[in-house]
């Protein structure tokens, strides 16, 4: 299966603070906030929702196509995506700008503040769908992952334009976007993903209920962290898939987009939701528990394992099936 993966790609800057942000806050000062933490440990790491989803594919097996936008400094960054297996080609080089930054502040109870500095992702609006899936020889399957505004309504109606399946991973870009653009960003997909939190803003802002959402999209997805994730599809039973418990927890940004990883690496080996969502679970627990988004290992042994004593032998042999068709092995 040919995928495209639209959205951010920027450098991580993750901060942890040694005690509780609820502590820091005062009840009747919330209009007046003006804080400073003092931060015990800094990493930074590569990210960016499209390049991490890209990551996780790659390190299953798939040759996804990374689309969007970042700077001149996205060289040395380009080349760990294509070790693992990741097709770098599509990228727009910004003259001007650098690669978008994501600065997160997690504290002892793992709620975050974070803040994003777009960059070279602006750019992202000027990158042709169309032109890309030439080059490919079609597209089978396009994500679209938070971006520049503009280029996720652009490759959405792109994608509608030209047949092309899509999967609407709204996410972040939910808080600021109006009731139309989320309403054209949904509408025809194929999937739609979303957490817990995002699914109630997505209704409100949408106007649009449980129901008429499913009768405009194939499948919606909605994670619940440890709850697992439920997928529904209009006028059929809901299907859950649980977690994959932690050996240590670590850091939780990106589990949601190892999930997404999994998850469509099951839409690419036709699995049942089920199974999809159960291979999207396993690999979030193992993006949990690392810090930074594309520092965890898919490797096949120790995730076979985790999904046999989860999930049962019958979905461990199924993925291992397809990881032995694609002859994966962990990049050195």
């Amino acid at each position: 299966m040919k995928i495209a993966l639209t959205g951010s790609i920027a450098t991580d800057h993750l901060m942890t603070f040694p005690g509780s942000f609820s502590d820091q806050l005062m009840a009747d000062h919330l209009d007046q906030i003006s804080l400073s933490f003092l931060i015990d440990e800094l990493e930074v790491r590569r990210g960016g929702v499209a390049a991490n989803i890209a990551f996780g594919l790659g390190q299953l097996g798939l040759r996804p196509r990374l689309v969007g936008a970042a700077g001149e400094d996205f060289a040395e960054y380009a080349a760990w995506l294509d070790r693992w297996g990741v097709d770098t080609s599509d990228v727009l080089i910004s003259s001007t700008s650098h690669t978008a930054r994501f600065v997160c502040t997690t504290d002892n109870a793992q709620n975050q503040i974070a803040s994003f500095y777009p960059g070279a992702m602006t750019e992202a609006r000027e990158i042709d769908l169309s032109y890309i899936a030439d080059r490919a020889g079609g597209l089978d399957l396009v994500v679209i992952s938070p971006n520049d505004p503009d280029a996720m309504v652009r490759h959405t109606q792109q994608c509608r334009d030209m047949g092309i399946p899509f999967i609407a991973d709204p996410s972040q870009q939910l808080a600021r976007a109006d009731g139309a653009m989320v309403r054209e960003l949904v509408n025809g997909a194929t999937y739609l993903f979303t957490n817990e939190y995002e699914s109630m803003l997505l209704k409100q802002k949408s106007g649009w209920t449980i129901s008429e959402v499913l009768a405009r999209v194939g499948a919606w997805v909605i994670t619940h962290g440890e709850d697992g994730a439920t997928i529904s599809r209009s006028e059929q039973p809901a299907v859950f898939g649980p977690a994959v418990p932690p050996r240590t927890l670590a850091e939780p940004t990106g589990a949601g987009d190892a999930f997404r990883a999994g998850f469509i690496a099951g839409i690419a080996w036709e699995f049942d939701d089920d199974v999809s969502a159960q291979l999207g679970a396993t690999m979030a627990t193992l993006a949990l528990e690392v810090v930074g988004t594309q520092e965890y290992s898919a490797e096949t042994a120790d995730m076979l394992d985790r999904l046999h004593v989860t999930f049962g032998a019958e979905s461990a042999e199924l993925v291992k099936q397809r990881l032995v068709e694609r002859s994966v092995l962990t990049c050195p």
